[in-house]
């Protein structure tokens, strides 16, 4: 298995270079990541990751967002990162009664890309190995239609899907109102079988227990069922990588 594996990853390498980009300096963690999402298929797990560092490099060209891109955004606080699940997963919380559609497309998606970075960073031990994986729970108590963004849920996935593959471990899905089934009908479209297979809908009192039991209630806040405090995204303090990151 281990040779078959290697074998692939070398494969994927030098696609890589066929298309005029280079593989270098990137872990067999990442590489395999895209090799999942494409099923194993070389050429396209390639080519979907030069469209990754090409949209990297346009959309982070510092390698970051800072929190001075995005003050529309972090103003809600809406995002709350918790600390790691049972299964060493990070934990974030997306408060959808707090969130309006953005005048500003360009910050929101930058915010996006913020969340995604910070929640997957808050995984690493000092360096990032590059399998690390997130859950996400969003929480659709209180909304009204005025909260409603079918277009920001459908690109916050959408960057998922391609630009952070099998990053995704588990989405739950809380207080789902009857007026947003429509929504997600349509959401759910622009969604990969994979993606949806990760995606659980929270609806009754024994759902809700092993959701509970899954996540952990020393990481899931009081509001949930746990035993933890809230803490906004931008409240979080990540330790500074070590070098030789991948």
């Amino acid at each position: 298995m281990d040779q078959q594996r290697d074998f692939v990853l070398t494969q994927m390498r030098k696609s890589v270079e066929k298309l005029g980009s280079s593989a270098e300096g990137y872990g067999d963690h990442t590489l395999f990541r895209f090799l999942i999402a494409r099923s194993m298929e070389v050429e396209k797990a390639a080519k979907m990751f030069v469209q990754w560092q090409k949209w990297r490099s346009a959309m982070v060209p510092n390698g970051f967002i800072s929190e001075s891109e995005i003050p529309d955004e972090l103003e809600a606080r809406k995002i709350f990162l918790q600390g790691l699940s049972g299964d060493k997963f990070p934990l974030m919380i997306v408060q959808t009664n707090r969130h309006f559609s953005a005048k500003d497309q360009i910050q929101f998606k930058k915010f996006v890309v913020y969340l995604l970075d910070k929640t997957i960073a808050s995984a690493f031990k000092g360096r990032e190995v590059g399998n690390e994986k997130l859950i996400g729970i969003i929480d659709l108590q209180n909304i009204s239609y005025k909260n409603i963004d079918a277009r920001g849920l459908i690109t916050g996935f959408q960057f998922l899907q391609s630009y952070y593959p099998e990053r995704l471990a588990k989405c739950y899905i809380l207080h789902m109102p009857w007026f947003f089934v429509s929504v997600w009908k349509l959401v759910s479209r622009f969604l990969e079988k994979a993606t949806l297979e990760k995606i659980v809908i929270v609806t009754n009192e024994d759902e809700t227990r092993e959701f509970v039991r899954e996540v952990g209630e020393e990481v899931l806040p009081e509001v949930y069922g746990g035993k933890a405090k809230l803490v906004a995204i931008q409240d979080v303090e990540l330790e500074p990588l070590q070098n030789g990151s991948n």
